[in-house]
């Protein structure tokens, strides 16, 4: 075995370069068509997203052409695609809704080109569409045959927002999930059944509309009817986690059957999210997280029987679960040390194929930082949590201790879960800790860790992030001395009003599109999604004017005394440039150590190769100058 070379943490050299993480695919979905003959799923790469399907005893086929990309410009996304026996539906960049036949030829626009259309949702005779709509800021649910020959029908539009429509499977009845201002959908989410009837000219309609779970602060999501008909399916935060509930249609008992300390969904940030699927009319599999971790679990409906399913325990985070008729299971599986892959699992034999690799995997697990579980309290006694990187080289033996990089994730009711991180690895395998905090406000750990957000922006992931960082250093797993945080969107904002509450405690910052003036991001909000958020994460205006001045880090900017690099994207529309732009002229004005870097044609959130390579060789070079040689 060759000695490793002793050097300075964080001046290790490392294989996983800039480039190399902007060359990744990104997978956003995947999914049987109807018999369970032909896998699809989406997969991004160079800011363009594209369908490819493969079937039964034949190779990978990228299906969409070069100069077309799908994306579902909803909220922040999802829901772009849908599969039927033959042909797919997908968002298209313009709006529209495409239909393209799985054996080939060309796209064929179904709906007209204005607003955005997602979540489309295929009749079980493969006839009609329901779907969701935005529209000059009105959200609703709409029907198009699935040959674009009618223009669309509006079907329900009574709720500020809509998502994930399915169809009962005699076309009979439809679900689906709204919610209104000022509340998001994870906070409170109301479960709709509607009757499908058909008009005189045999187009379905929708009768009766009846709220069923949910709403009054208990948030609901992906109802999913049973393959004879008579239950449905949903989650539901009602008992203080997202648990999984079955209503029986004929007698309208609703029944939970899960009821441990875990969650069964997540908050539903994109359209198109599923955490479970219906595999009988009596076992549902579905997605359980824990501590960060994913499992497969079978349940058995009516005994409440709860399994975790064996040969999957390679990966620590699963999503987009998909289920063929038979007992296939398609997934997006990944770890710490395994990047996301598409696979095809049976769980009764167990056999498990990956189908696709989102990298090349060139770096064995054993060559990577592998995630691991830490909790911490604050001095009050305050308990959050995270996932910690600690340095990992097959060539190299630190020197001293590493310096620290606190990740704090956007949302900022979001959750770091323990897939694949590459920029975890990028700095781990350079010789830095990472740790990523799951602080108090996200989800994750129930409703009641969720609900700590409430007013309390700027407190709890400032805290927690802080003392995260002062845990690591008591175990002498860090340098006390070099320690930077570093997030973007929501924890963008956490870095900077970090710096803010606490002067001269951070080595450095490095702040993504972060938030620093919280009356223009309602005032001149231009993305509904998140327009009233902050009424519940800081409070009404005008009544909570001075926690928004409070908790505004461009109106005490003259505190922050650490040096602070920033990245902004010029079109984006949910924190605009603008809140960039003005903590820079005080930075500049003050004479702060500070870079700032502005990217054209770029939202929130890198998607062209040339930007992320950018983007991490800034940052590293930041880092280097500021933090290892301060």
């Amino acid at each position: 075995m060759t000695q490793k070379q002793r050097r300075a943490f964080g001046t290790w050299s490392s294989l996983i370069s800039a480039k190399s993480l902007a060359a990744n695919n990104r997978f956003l979905d995947v999914m049987w068509n109807r018999d369970g003959t032909t896998l699809a799923w989406l997969e991004s790469r160079s800011g363009q997203t594209s369908l490819v399907i493969k079937r039964d005893g034949d190779s990978l086929r990228e299906i969409t052409e070069p100069d077309e990309s799908i994306r579902g410009r909803i909220g922040y996304g999802g829901g772009e695609l849908a599969v039927g026996q033959d042909f797919a539906v997908y968002s298209g960049r313009d709006g529209r809704l495409f239909r393209r036949s799985l054996d080939g030829g060309g796209a064929r626009p179904i709906t007209p080109g204005y607003g955005a259309a997602a979540a489309a949702a295929i009749s079980p005779d493969g006839r009609w569409l329901v779907y969701v709509q935005s529209y000059e800021d009105a959200d609703g649910l709409l029907l198009v045959d699935a040959g674009g020959e009618m223009l669309p029908r509006r079907l329900f539009g009574a709720t500020d927002f809509v998502m994930q429509p399915v169809w009962h499977p005699a076309g009979t009845a439809a679900a689906f999930v709204g919610w209104d201002f000022p509340a998001m959908p994870w906070d409170s989410a109301t479960l709709y059944l509607a009757q499908v009837e058909q008009d005189q000219s045999g187009v379905p309609t929708f009768g009766e509309v009846k709220a069923i779970a949910g709403g009054n602060d208990v948030s609901c999501m992906q109802p999913q009817f049973s393959p004879d008909g008579q239950k449905l399916a949903f989650v539901s935060d009602e008992a203080g986690w997202w648990q999984l509930y079955v209503l029986a249609l004929a007698s309208g008992e609703i029944t939970q059957i899960t009821g441990d300390a875990a969650e069964y969904g997540q908050p539903a940030w994109v359209q198109g999210q599923r955490m479970y699927g219906w595999h009988d009319n009596q076992t549902i599999y579905a997605l359980r997280s824990e501590e960060s971790h994913t499992t497969l679990r079978r349940i058995d409906v009516n005994s409440h029987e709860n399994m975790t399913v064996k040969g999957l325990g390679a990966y620590t985070h699963l999503r987009q679960l998909s289920l063929t008729p038979g007992s296939q299971i398609a997934l997006l599986a990944s770890s710490s040390v395994i990047p996301e892959r598409v696979i095809t699992f049976d769980p009764v034999s167990g056999e498990m194929m990956v189908q696709r690799r989102s990298a090349t995997e060139n770096q064995p697990p054993e060559t990577l930082s592998r995630a691991q579980n830490v909790t911490w309290t604050d001095e009050d006694g305050g308990e959050a949590h995270g996932l910690f990187y600690a340095p990992a080289s097959m060539r190299f033996e630190g020197i001293g201790l590493p310096p620290l990089i606190v990740y704090v994730h956007g949302g900022p009711t979001s959750h770091v879960r323990a897939d694949y991180h590459p920029e975890a690895q990028f700095y781990a395998t350079r010789g830095y800790a990472v740790l990523y905090v799951n602080h108090r406000g996200g989800t994750g750990y129930g409703k009641a860790y969720k609900d700590m957000h409430r007013g309390a922006w700027g407190v709890w992931d400032v805290r927690d992030a802080a003392s995260g960082a002062e845990y690591l250093a008591a175990a002498g797993l860090v340098d006390p001395e070099k320690r930077v945080i570093y997030g973007g969107s929501a924890g963008g904002y956490t870095v900077l009003q970090s710096l803010v509450d606490m002067p001269g405690f951070w080595s450095a910052g490095v702040c993504l599109y972060g938030v620093s003036n919280q009356f223009t991001l309602v005032s001149a909000s231009e993305f509904k999604f998140e327009s009233q958020y902050s009424y519940t994460l800081l409070g009404h205006l005008p009544e909570a004017a001075a926690v928004y001045r409070d908790r505004s880090p461009v109106f005490h900017a003259d505190k922050i005394v650490d040096p602070v690099i920033l990245f902004q994207g010029d079109e984006d529309n949910v924190v605009p440039q603008a809140q960039s732009d003005m903590i820079v002229e005080v930075l500049k004005a003050r004479g702060v150590p500070y870079e700032y870097h502005v990217y054209v044609g770029e939202g929130h959130g890198w998607r062209k190769p040339d930007t992320i390579e950018h983007f991490y060789r800034a940052a590293l070079g930041f880092m280097e100058t500021y933090v290892l040689y301060r």
